[in-house]
């Protein structure tokens, strides 16, 4: 009989009692709870599509986690139950697009077209055309017959950022061109202030509406697992003080239900890899320092290689036992790494500049040292673990001459 590395998991009890994504931030429950306000106020704008007219464009704002996506994807559905009981007055097509993801005018114009076009023939290809000709075909498309086309653009902010927002001008003025079809937009995005980089006209038409989505407290993430929790798990398996441990962790952090199912989902599936009978609190300390870790990691592995050299040379100086740094050390070392991998240098200020954003992002410390009549510099200290933060920068392929070097403190003199 064959055996493999996996076999003395595949043998070992789930301690999950159904499908462990009700814990993933991707499941939509049949309620969403503490965000019945924000449902009503939105679905109070959509029912008019419902009866054959164009509702409102709405831009929907609010941190990471505070259930955005999850209420216009919950929305979507309660609309197709209304389709299916036939009680609209007007077909009405929902389509949802995550911007991180199709991150082109051209992309999103053929998801959206090819909604309507039914021969796999006929459909638009991922690439190649011109994007008028997208363009034209998706409008041609659509207004075959009168309908109402609701689109959900979720993460928006970047979609501007890469991309400019001539797509959103040709998405709000395309209206004026249907004679069935009409199209409303709906706007999901992290950043309020990404509006201020739009054409005057779409910030016009694309700002009927404005929903702010706030974090949720202790309490109300806490109500939010268990509800999960209780479609996850038997009685028993959680300690009574999982949920509110938590519960309290992210909302003293950010308020993120996203995090808290991950942290709780983590928590447990640590657990049934330990053969434990019980979730506990030991689990869930485990499970924040490993999803931190997994942050990290992401963060730095899509660092640009710039950044990737700075944050090197500064954990380079750690390993050799020089903690904080100033903004000169780090540009001294920064050029010897430059020299080493062959890359082209930015300039000192360039490097400032690029310490800056890793300092906001969490994953140096740059803190303002003041000299008096000395001037003042930044003292930079890495905010992130040593070797696992260096071992994932040492995988980029333009990085691999450095995999065997090592720095001394003479070195930044240079």
């Amino acid at each position: 009989m064959t055996t493999s590395v996996f076999d003395k998991y595949m043998d070992a009890p789930s301690i999950f009692k159904r499908d462990r994504d009700v814990l993933r931030p991707s499941y939509i429950p049949d309620k969403l709870l503490h965000r019945d306000e924000q449902i009503n106020q939105i679905a109070s704008i959509l029912a008019t599509a419902l009866k054959g007219e164009r509702p409102s464009n709405i831009l929907i704002f609010g941190k990471t986690g505070t259930g955005k996506t999850a209420t216009a994807k919950y929305l979507g559905k309660e609309i197709t139950k209304v389709l299916k009981a036939g009680s609209a007055f007007q077909e009405v097509v929902y389509v949802y697009i995550n911007c991180e993801v199709v991150d082109t005018q051209y992309g999103v114009l053929q998801n959206i077209g090819n909604r309507f076009i039914d021969n796999f023939n006929e459909r638009i290809p991922p690439t190649g055309w011109s994007t008028e000709r997208v363009y034209n075909i998706l409008w041609k498309k659509m207004d075959t017959s009168p309908k109402v086309v609701i689109v959900v653009l979720d993460e928006v902010d970047k979609f501007v950022y890469k991309s400019g927002d001539d797509m959103l001008y040709h998405l709000t003025k395309i209206n004026d061109d249907f004679e069935n079809a009409k199209i409303s937009l709906i706007g999901i995005s992290n950043d309020m202030k990404f509006t201020e980089l739009l054409d005057p006209r779409v910030r016009s038409r694309l700002s009927d509406e404005k929903i702010v989505f706030p974090p949720y407290d202790a309490g109300q993430l806490k109500d939010i697992l268990k509800q999960r929790a209780e479609l996850a798990f038997d009685n028993g398996i959680l300690a009574d003080e999982v949920i509110s441990l938590c519960a309290a962790v992210e909302a003293h952090e950010q308020g993120d239900a996203r995090r808290a199912l991950d942290l709780l989902r983590v928590a447990a599936e640590i657990a049934e890899r330990n053969r434990d009978q019980e979730v506990t609190e030991q689990h869930v300390y485990k499970a924040k320092n490993k999803i931190e870790l997994d942050c990290v990691i992401e963060a730095v592995r899509t660092l640009p290689v710039q950044s990737k050299l700075i944050l090197l040379g500064i954990l380079m100086n750690e390993e050799a036992g020089q903690i904080k740094l100033t903004t000169g050390d780090v540009y001294s070392t920064y050029r010897i790494l430059c020299r080493k991998t062959g890359l082209s240098m930015v300039s000192q200020r360039r490097v400032t500049d690029l310490i800056s954003e890793l300092d906001m992002m969490g994953i140096v410390s740059a803190r303002v040292k003041s000299f008096g009549r000395g001037g003042r510099t930044k003292e930079i200290m890495a905010s992130v673990p040593l070797m696992e933060t260096k071992r994932v920068i040492l995988k980029d392929s333009m990085l691999e001459p450095l995999n065997e070097f090592k720095i001394n403190k003479q070195m930044t003199l240079l």
